[in-house]
């Protein structure tokens, strides 16, 4: 997986033990009760709230902030929970510059916003402490559900329906839940097992069955029409499984940096796993970012972003690209890869500049190699094969807005479909929108 079969220079172990605990400790630190309290007071408590507005699970902001300046943060992460299940995780990952933070009227007075994430994190985590699920379910229905997927938006939609009274099984590919958040996110940003405590602390709700290691249509475990014969409902939340192609030669020396992401995250020892002296990612979304900044917490000597459009195109917040430089990731905008070939111990990518025409985006005949021993492709992930009968919109699945899919008793949400962000705000709400409609299907039922 990591291109030590293609090169030699590829090796693990290229830190002493603190700097791979300095490099992949909390890279926000959380906020104790006085500071909480005193970044609380800059709050104006707006009664239009534009951060909320620009929330995609619509959190009532300046009302949680109040409960945290009047020291009641359980209050406030109840209020962020009874609309974002996964607040906390949000907290940690949620591009808040483009979001809340960004719409704050601090912001656009002063240049510095209420800290919003932040203050949502003191909240939720310091609930999270006390252990307690601060929801309780409604009388038993009698109805079952099945969720595909135990990602943010399949979590959102089975913690939904529990509390409606509904059982619900969630189904999962792989050997743990939650989907990114688990095995799609850099280490620095959810360390010590957050991912998998706020899915524990989720499943407290009851009403919940995991099913792990179990994938939609492959032979051995089942298929939609078994699901849908057995539950009630079926919630799609499958993601985005499979990677966009480089179609260039060559294209298989480089790897996929969702599975250097997915190795980092599960590995008990970050000593063990190999890393290039000189990294190359292609892409500039955040899991490029992500993977190039790791490269270099592991140990790589120079680590390089090339984007095929300019920097401000870039699909990775400005926060993010900031991040990126000051952990000395070089990134090179307008230049697409050609081809990549081995160059004696080493790997040679071509590039060729680009220049974005009324036609589109067009390589120029200027061109220029980047010598690595390891390169990561990081160009998006794709669909992968749908059932027979669902539809597709584009690229992703198809659904109307409540996220019913074609089919009668299947709905989806998340990245799969064409509302998803890749982000995990917006999958929580979809999913959890999706399991309002779904009830009231199964009410009516």
């Amino acid at each position: 997986m990591t291109n030590s079969q293609f090169t030699p220079g590829v090796v693990p172990g290229r830190l002493p033990p603190e700097e791979y605990a300095a490099g992949f400790a909390d890279v926000a630190p959380p906020l104790g009760a006085h500071e909480a309290r005193v970044a609380a007071d800059r709050c104006y408590f707006c009664h239009d709230a534009p951060c909320t507005v620009a929330c995609p699970t619509a959190i009532d902001i300046p009302l949680f902030i109040r409960q945290i300046a009047t020291g009641t943060p359980g209050a406030a992460a109840k209020t962020i929970w009874s609309q974002n299940i996964l607040g906390g995780m949000c907290a940690r990952v949620c591009p808040t510059e483009n979001l809340c933070e960004g719409a704050c009227v601090r912001e656009e007075a002063e240049g510095k916003p209420v800290e919003i994430g932040l203050l949502q994190r003191y909240a939720t985590d310091t609930a999270m402490a006390e252990g307690a699920m601060p929801f309780a379910r409604a009388a038993v229905t009698g109805k079952s559900v099945a969720v595909v997927g135990a990602g943010p938006s399949g979590l959102a939609c089975a913690h939904r329906l529990a509390v409606k009274g509904h059982e619900v099984t969630i189904y999962d590919a792989r050997p743990k839940p939650g989907g990114l958040n688990e095995y799609g996110i850099a280490a620095y940003k959810a360390p010590e097992g957050f991912a998998a405590r706020e899915v524990d602390w989720l499943m407290q709700i009851g009403g919940i069955t995991l099913v792990e290691n179990w994938m939609l249509g492959r032979a051995g475990d089942g298929t939609l029409d078994d699901l849908l014969a057995e539950h009630d409902a079926v919630f799609l939340g499958i993601g985005l499984s499979g990677v966009n192609a480089l179609g260039l030669p060559g294209a298989e020396l480089a790897t996929p940096a969702t599975e250097f992401i997915a190795e980092l995250r599960q590995s008990p020892d970050l000593a063990t796993l190999p890393v290039g002296r000189k990294v190359v990612v292609i892409g500039g979304g955040m899991t490029a970012v992500d993977a190039a900044v790791q490269a270099k917490l592991l140990g790589a000597e120079t680590s390089t972003i090339v984007y095929r459009r300019t920097q401000a195109e870039m699909p990775a917040s400005a926060h993010e690209q900031e991040h990126a430089l000051t952990h000395n990731v070089r990134i090179i905008p307008n230049a697409a890869p050609v081809s990549i070939a081995k160059a004696g111990d080493a790997l040679e990518i071509t590039f060729a500049r680009t220049e974005t025409t009324g036609a589109g985006l067009r390589k120029l005949d200027d061109t220029f190699t980047l010598k690595a021993d390891q390169v990561f492709s990081a160009i998006g992930q794709a669909l992968g094969p749908l059932p027979e009968g669902l539809a597709k919109a584009g690229s992703k699945l198809a659904v109307d807005g409540a996220g019913r899919t074609g089919l009668a008793k299947v709905w989806a949400g998340g990245d799969c479909t064409p509302a998803g962000e890749d982000l995990t705000v917006t999958a929580v709400a979809q999913g959890r929108d999706a399991a309002e409609d779904i009830h009231a299907f199964l009410m009516e039922a």
